[in-house]
This record gives structure tokens, C-alpha cells and sequence, in this order.
């Protein structure tokens, strides 16, 4: 055993030399950690802008041709010839099919027959009456005599506009046996072949000419949302715009270049659907645009004064729209919006955020709510280029070489 003074001194040793290595231990571990963790990450922050904007509507329409003509066979024949190429334009007035003409060329020979047979029957029963009428005067004939004369010629008379009528539907028919078409358009595929027999019982559908430009577009519009529209206007909220504007966004979401107008509106409400029917036309020189076709009517009635933001910086939550924000502390907090529809490729904000205020725009999904932050501003990138130049550094073109 050692001597209580040299006991106590060991001891003293012992305490201060793991008190020393717990020291430097608990360094060590910050230190590590300090190095281990990574930076805030960088956000980019948008500010919200006052603007006026349109106020939209986006309503699915389908398109209809201006006109349609279904080309049929309105006499009995044999087409004999097809005079178009299916799908191509064709002129008004231009030749389609060529049928045989050769049994109304001889229905047109009957018929001019028959109307020289009755032509000459009535100027011999004209002849017969001229000479008994002055025989009247001298009673050589019996007034019987006379009237039946007179209703002969008359018979005649009849008779011969009838042939007359005949010989000119005879040359109608004749027409019809060279099928032109009525209207200036698009014809589709031919539905008969040469040597079919058409007309024969029926008025058989040949072809269809549809014309293109311009071209239709219907669509309907909830009676809901078209009164909650006309109660913003009367509330001053929004001002009519002088002509409507109405766009179209195709079936792969590219915009239709060319603005439409606005045909009618029907006043009435559909009690069917509850809807309001609406038509538009739109100009449609390539022939772009098709019947049928389904597509996005864009349809902007008013417009207003109102808060936007980005599209891509609002989010969805459990509790409905929100924005996320930084605060004095670098961290992420978020604020719920309400969104009253679009402007191009905004959010318009009717509650929840002022003009000015800064919203994350690049980088809401990675930002988690509490994390810490660095906030930059956005920077709008530069227009985009020719395809014959360089692409700017960061783009996917240059990160792609």
C-alpha cells in the first residue's frame, strides 16, 4: 500500500489525464461533424407581380367543317370514271365522276319525240277550232261542235307542256350524269369504284367535300362558370375586354398560332347538360386544323388587375395550394394560397401573398419546411438562340455534348 499523500496525488493524475483525453475526444467528434455536414442548399427566389392579366378559361371543343357537302348520285348509272385524286382540293364546279350517259341520252330522244308529237297535235286542234268559229256565226256548226274543238285544242296545249316539262328533265338527268363538285374544298376518299351501279333506288353517297378554311370550333361552357364570370364583370373586379379573345391549344398541348373569333353564344341554358353553347372560328390556312379534331378552347372574356407567380412554384398540400417562402432565419416556411385560375404560364394569387413578396422557384423540391437555406434571385435565361449557334453554357444542348 502507498502512503496516503502519494495515494491521493496518483489519483489526482488518473482524474486530470481522462478528464484531458474526454476533452480532446469531444473535440474531435465536432470537428468531424462540422466537416461532414453539407452546405444549405441554393434557392432561387421569384418575387410576386401585380399585372393585368386576362382572365381564361380553358374548355375542350371539338372542330367542325364551315361547310360539308356529301356528293351524291342523283340519277341511276354505271360510273364509268373518277376524276379526282382522293384527299386532294378541289374547285366548285369541277368535274368528279363521269357516268354512262348512254340510256339518258335516249330518254332525252323519247322525250324530244314526244314533245314535237304533241306540238303538232295542238296546232291541228288550233287549226280545227280557227276554221269552225266563223262557221258558228253561220250555224254551218252546232255550238257542241265548237266547244268540243275548243277543249281539243286546249288538251293539246296541255299536252305539250307536259312533253315540254319532260324534255327538260330529260336534260337534267343528262347533267347529272357528270358529277361536279358544289362547293370549293377537301374531298375525302371515294366511296364507290368505276363500275358500280349508283343511283339505282336511292340518292348513293359517293364522296365527301369538307371545307377547311376557315373552320369551326363548338364548345360548351358551364352555366356556373359563365354566370360566376358575368358576376365578377358587374362586381368591377374585371373589365370587358372589346373582342373576345379565344385560342386553341392542340391535342399535343402546342399552342394554335392564329387567334379566333367568336361566333354566337347561345343565351340559352341546355337543361339537358346545364351548359351554354358557344362557337368560334379560327382562320386555318395550312389546313392544320381538322374536323373532328379534339382541342382546347383558351377563352379569355375580361381582364383584371391580380398578384401572379410562376405555375411551377406552387404546390400542392393536404391543406390545398401553397408557396414556399424563407425567413429572417435562412429557413424554409410555407404559405397557403389560393389560386384563381391562369394567365399564360402564371398563377394568378387572389389570397395569401402581396406584390413583392418572394416565393422559391427553382429548388421547392428539395427545400423541406425548417430547413436552412441560401436564397439567390432568379435570373430570367437569355432568348433562345438560332439553331445554327452555340448553345449557352448549362443548357441541355451543351450538357448533352
Amino acid at each position: 500500500m502507498f502512503p496516503r499523500p502519494l495515494s491521493l496525488f496518483i489519483a489526482a493524475s488518473w482524474g486530470l489525464l481522462l478528464a484531458g483525453c474526454s476533452a480532446s475526444d469531444n473535440s474531435g467528434n465536432k470537428t468531424a461533424a462540422a466537416k461532414a455536414a453539407p452546405p444549405p442548399m441554393e434557392v432561387e427566389m421569384v418575387s410576386a407581380v401585380r399585372k393585368t392579366i386576362a382572365l381564361q378559361q380553358q374548355i375542350p371543343g371539338r372542330l367542325q367543317a364551315v361547310r360539308t357537302a356529301e356528293i351524291r348520285a342523283r340519277v341511276a348509272g354505271i360510273v364509268e370514271q373518277r376524276l379526282f385524286s382522293e384527299g386532294s382540293e378541289v374547285k366548285a364546279g369541277a368535274l368528279l365522276y363521269r357516268l354512262d350517259a348512254r340510256p339518258l341520252e335516249s330518254q332525252l330522244q323519247t322525250a324530244q319525240a314526244l314533245l314535237d308529237r304533241s306540238q303538232a297535235e295542238r296546232q291541228l286542234a288550233k287549226q280545227t277550232m280557227e276554221r269552225m268559229q266563223p262557221l258558228l256565226a253561220s250555224h254551218a256548226v252546232s255550238r257542241q261542235e265548237f266547244e268540243q274543238a275548243e277543249a281539243q285544242y286546249k288538251k293539246a296545249v296541255a299536252e305539250a307542256e307536259a312533253a315540254e316539262a319532260g324534255l327538260h328533265r330529260a336534260r337534267i338527268d343528262l347533267e347529272y350524269a357528270h358529277i361536279a363538285a358544289p362547293i370549293e374544298g377537301r374531298i375525302g376518299r371515294s366511296l364507290v369504284t368505276e363500275g358500280a351501279l349508283v343511283g339505282q333506288k336511292e340518292a348513293t353517297h359517293l364522296a365527301t367535300i369538307e371545307q377547311l378554311d376557315p373552320i369551326w370550333v363548338n364548345f360548351s361552357q358551364s352555366s356556373p362558370e359563365f354566370f360566376r364570370l358575368r358576376r365578377a364583370m358587374r362586381q368591377g373586379g374585371a373589365q370587358p375586354v372589346q373582342e373576345v379573345d379565344i385560342r386553341l391549344l392542340l391535342e399535343d398541348n402546342i399552342p394554335y398560332p392564329q387567334p379566333g373569333k367568336l361566333q354566337f353564344t347561345d343565351m340559352a341554358v341546355d337543361p339537358l347538360t346545364g351548359s351554354v353553347a358557344l362557337r368560334a372560328e379560327f382562320p386555318n390556312p395550312d389546313k392544320i386544323l381538322l374536323p373532328g379534331q379534339y382541342v382546347q378552347v383558351q377563352l379569355a372574356l375580361a381582364t383584371a388587375e391580380g398578384v401572379t407567380v410562376p405555375q411551377r412554384a406552387v404546390q400542392a398540400a393536404p391543406q390545398g395550394q401553397i408557396v414556399l417562402m424563407v425567413n429572417e432565419q435562412q429557413k424554409v416556411t410555407p404559405r397557403p394560397i389560393q389560386t384563381g385560375g391562369f394567365s399564360g404560364q402564371d398563377w394568378i394569387v387572389t389570397e395569401g401573398l402581396k406584390e413583392g413578396e418572394k416565393v422559391i422557384l427553382n429548388g421547392v423540391q428539395k427545400a423541406r419546411p425548417g430547413s436552412v437555406v441560401t436564397p439567390k434571385d432568379w435570373v430570367a435565361p437569355p432568348p433562345a438562340v438560332g439553331s445554327g449557334s452555340q448553345s449557352a453554357p448549362g443548357s441541355p444542348a451543351s450538357a448533352s455534348r
